[in-house]
């Protein structure tokens, strides 16, 4: 955790010192949303509709499990649905990209990487949404925009929000606080998805992360270690809210008996884990796949919501879809 996302945490006061940059970026944000507007700068539109997957601040507030949440249903609606990533931290330099599963999450980005292996479906990267998407939509025929909810660039048909129990914290934007967007964004979208904590608006949508089967980070492991241990020497992470991890682990009385916190797209490599058994998340594992050893172990987490989301988030695209195709690659 940086110096700033400590200081968020405990609100202090040194912060509000750093009010002349939040005002700057307020202005300099407030002028390309009124460029988009005024038709100045350009929103392309795709031949599909596009769902945007976001937030109005920074960290990990559980966007990646509800992407896989709304892919999966979409399909099971007839739908070929891709998804569309930025791409953190992927090496790979030619855009748009199409991720393999067989990719390194050093090469196509630990996100983009474990949606393709999850989903089994398109997932392409390129830092420019719109280019991107127009790849994307001649062989899909819905587009999931991994964030980018601020990508104003492309058009989006429908927009999702995810937040967790920090909701807009002091409501301050960067650097001062950590939203993107002020808070009154929020009654622009279309959906607001609070993960794994009470909502607080009846039009509020509360989703679960439900813990999966412990998994081997490496399915060759012998069947010395088929079952996971009592307990792990180590809990290992590198995500935007460690302490979700740590709270999971918690509720399912896991034992461990040492942290690791890396930051969030960290990169692994052997000398960062000490010898020892390891619990990790999914994002981690798909990082430490290529050297990890035989004590090593995932938690996958699946994302459930309150009823109605997904039937009113189909019935919402179905009256702004055009006529689907499926193409596929």
């Amino acid at each position: 955790m940086t110096l700033i996302e400590k200081a968020w945490k405990k609100h202090s006061l040194w912060l509000y010192l750093l009010a002349p940059l939040s005002l700057l970026f307020w202005l300099l944000s407030s002028l390309r949303r009124i460029l988009f507007s005024l038709g100045i700068k350009t929103t392309h539109r795709l031949p599909v509709p596009v769902v945007v997957v976001g937030n109005i601040s920074v960290g990990g507030n559980g966007k990646t499990p509800t992407v896989l949440a709304i892919v999966e249903h979409l399909q099971s609606q007839g739908y070929a649905p891709g998804i569309l990533s930025r791409g953190y931290g992927a090496q790979c330099k030619d855009f748009p990209y199409h991720v393999q599963c067989t990719d390194s999450a050093t090469w196509a980005g630990d996100e983009p990487l474990l949606m393709a292996q999850q989903s089994l479906v398109p997932v392409v990267i390129d830092p420019n949404r719109v280019r991107g998407g127009q790849y994307l939509a001649q062989h899909c025929d819905v587009v999931i925009c991994d964030d980018g909810l601020q990508h104003y660039a492309l058009h989006r048909d429908i927009e999702i929000v995810v937040m967790d129990e920090r909701r807009v914290g002091n409501g301050w934007l960067l650097p001062v606080g950590n939203l993107r967007e002020l808070p009154g964004r929020l009654s622009t979208v279309d959906f607001i998805i609070i993960n794994s904590a009470s909502t607080e608006h009846q039009h509020e949508i509360q989703m679960e992360l439900v813990p999966q089967a412990l998994s081997l980070v490496n399915p060759e492991s012998t069947d010395k270690y088929a079952k996971p241990p009592a307990e792990f020497d180590y809990l290992m992470t590198g995500i935007g809210n460690p302490q979700r991890f740590e709270d999971t682990c918690a509720s399912l009385n896991i034992v461990y008996h040492n942290t690791l916190f890396y930051p969030d797209h960290f990169h692994y490599t052997p000398k960062d884990v000490p010898a020892g058994a390891v619990i990790m998340t999914q994002k981690d594992a798909v990082k430490c796949y290529g050297f990890a050893l035989d004590d090593w172990y995932y938690l996958p987490v699946k994302a459930t919501f309150s009823e109605h989301f997904l039937s009113d988030l189909t019935t919402l695209l179905n009256n702004r879809t055009p006529v689907k195709h499926t193409n596929g690659f």
